[in-house]
C-alpha cells in the first residue's frame, strides 16, 4: 500500500513537473514571434515598404541588445494589401498558427479596426498601429471593447486637419474642395478640416468620397471642380493620390493642392510629376527632435539606404520597440501581463532609454534590476492616455525639385494653441 502510494506520489509529482516546465517552455519558446500586419501592396503598398523596413529594424536592434526573455525575436510579416479582409485573415493566421504575441498592425484605419475587433480584443493580443488615426479606435476604447488591447503610435485625425487649415487660411485660400478616400480616417479628416477652415474664414465647398484601386477618378474630380475651388485637399494613398492629382490638373484645376501626410512620398511626386506641384503643401505627424530621432535616422539609413522622414516610419520603429520592452518587463507572455507592462515603459520615474541595441540592453539591465524605465524614442517622449492614444507635434512640408522638404515643426505648445483656437 505504502509502495503505491509512493509510486503515485511520484507520478503525480512529475506529471506536475512536466506541466509546469510545458507551460514555462510555451511562454519562452524560442524564438518569441511579433507579427506584423501591414500594406506592402495596394494603395498604401508605396509607404508600406519603408514602414515595414522600420519594423526590422525594431527587431534587429532589439535582438542584437539582448532578445525577449533570453530569446531571440522573429517578426512574422504578412502584407494586408489595404484590404480589411486580407488583414483580418492574416491577424487570424499569425495569432493561430504563428502563435505571435503581439501584434504591430497596420497602417490604414480601415484595416486596423476589423483586425482589432475580430482577432486582438477577443484574442486577448496586444495590438499597436503605427498609423492609424480614426476616432473610432478612440471610441472603442471609451466603450470598452478593446480590453484595453489597443495602443497608436500616431495622433489623432486633428493632428493632420487642424494643420492644414491654419496654412491653407494664412496662404488666403478660401475656397477648398477635398476628394477624399472613402473610409473613416477620410471621413473624419474631413469632418475636422471643414470646422477648422470654417473657424478660419474659410469654406469647404464640395467634399468627394472616392473608393479605392479605380483606374480613374474623372468623375470625382469634375464634381469638385464644379465648385470652382481655389484650392484642392487631397485625402489619398499614393497610388490613387497620384491618379486623382494627374486628372485634376489635366482638367485645369488648381495647382493649389493640399496634400495629407500618405502623399509625403517620393513615389507620388514622380508619378504627378514634380513640375505640377511646387504649390503644394502637405502636413504630417512629426517627431521631438532628440538624439534618440538622429541614432536613429542614421540606422535606418545604414540599413536601408533611404531616409526615415516618410510617414509612419519613426512611429513603426517605436511601436515594435515598445512591445520588446514591454514584453520584458512583463512576468510572462500572456497578452494581459504584455498589456499591463506597455504603460510601464512609460515610467514617469524611470531612466531614459533611447533607440538604438545599446539602450536596449541598458533597458533589460534595469529591468533586471527591478528598476523603472522611460522610453524616449524616435518620436520622442509618448504616453498612452487611457484608451491608448498619444498626442504629438506636427510638421509642414513642400515638393522642391523632387525632393520632400519640411518647412517648420509645430511643437507641442503650439499645437496645444491650435487645438484650443479651433475647439475653444
Amino acid at each position: 500500500m505504502n509502495k503505491t502510494k509512493g509510486l503515485m506520489l511520484a507520478s503525480l509529482l512529475a506529471a506536475t513537473a512536466f506541466s509546469t516546465t510545458s507551460a514555462m517552455a510555451e511562454d519562452a519558446a524560442c524564438p518569441v514571434k511579433i507579427g506584423g500586419v501591414l500594406s506592402l501592396t495596394g494603395s498604401m503598398g508605396a509607404v508600406g515598404k519603408n514602414i515595414a523596413n522600420s519594423a526590422q529594424l525594431a527587431i534587429a536592434n532589439i535582438n542584437e541588445g539582448g532578445g525577449v526573455k533570453g530569446c531571440q525575436v522573429e517578426f512574422v510579416l504578412r502584407d494586408d494589401q489595404g484590404q480589411p479582409n486580407v488583414g483580418v485573415d492574416a491577424a487570424k493566421y499569425l495569432v493561430d498558427v504563428e502563435g505571435v504575441k503581439a501584434l504591430s498592425a497596420s497602417i490604414g484605419s480601415g484595416v486596423t479596426i476589423p483586425i482589432l475587433t475580430s482577432v486582438a480584443a477577443p484574442s486577448q493580443i496586444p495590438q499597436i498601429a503605427c498609423c492609424a488615426s480614426a476616432p473610432t479606435l478612440t471610441t472603442l476604447a471609451q466603450e470598452g471593447k478593446t480590453g484595453g488591447f489597443f495602443f497608436r503610435t500616431f495622433p489623432g485625425v486633428k493632428n493632420l486637419a487642424y494643420p492644414p487649415a491654419k496654412i491653407a487660411a494664412d496662404r488666403g485660400l478660401k475656397r477648398i474642395a477635398m476628394i477624399y478616400v472613402n473610409t473613416d480616417y477620410g471621413a473624419s479628416l474631413v469632418k475636422d478640416f471643414t470646422k477648422a477652415t470654417e473657424k478660419f474664414g474659410g469654406q469647404v465647398v464640395k467634399a468627394v468620397a472616392f473608393n479605392e484601386n479605380q483606374a480613374s477618378y474623372r468623375a470625382e474630380v469634375s464634381a469638385a471642380l464644379a465648385e470652382k475651388p481655389d484650392a484642392m485637399f487631397l485625402v489619398a494613398f499614393p497610388q490613387d493620390g497620384a491618379t486623382i492629382a494627374r486628372e485634376w490638373i489635366s482638367l485645369g484645376g488648381s495647382q493649389e493642392l493640399i496634400l495629407n501626410n500618405a502623399l509625403r512620398s517620393p513615389d507620388f511626386v514622380k508619378a504627378v510629376g514634380a513640375k505640377y506641384l511646387n504649390k503644394a503643401f502637405g502636413t504630417d505627424n512629426a517627431s521631438a527632435e532628440s538624439p534618440s530621432l538622429e541614432q536613429f535616422k542614421a540606422a535606418f539609413k545604414a540599413a536601408h539606404n533611404a531616409s526615415a522622414d516618410g510617414p509612419g516610419i519613426s512611429n513603426e520603429y517605436d511601436a515594435v520597440t515598445i512591445l520588446g520592452l514591454a514584453m520584458n518587463i512583463a512576468p510572462d507572455l500572456k497578452g494581459a501581463s504584455i498589456r499591463d507592462a506597455i504603460r510601464k515603459t512609460q515610467a514617469p520615474d524611470g531612466e531614459a532609454i533611447g533607440t538604438g541595441p545599446a539602450e536596449f540592453k541598458k533597458a533589460l539591465e534595469l529591468i533586471k534590476a527591478g528598476k523603472p524605465i522611460k522610453y524616449v524614442g524616435a518620436l520622442g517622449p509618448i504616453e498612452f492616455d487611457v484608451n491608448g492614444d498619444i498626442s504629438g507635434p506636427a510638421l509642414s512640408w513642400h515638393i522642391e525639385g523632387e525632393e520632400l522638404v519640411i518647412d517648420k515643426t509645430i511643437g507641442n505648445e503650439d499645437m496645444k494653441k491650435l487645438f484650443a483656437e479651433i475647439d475653444g
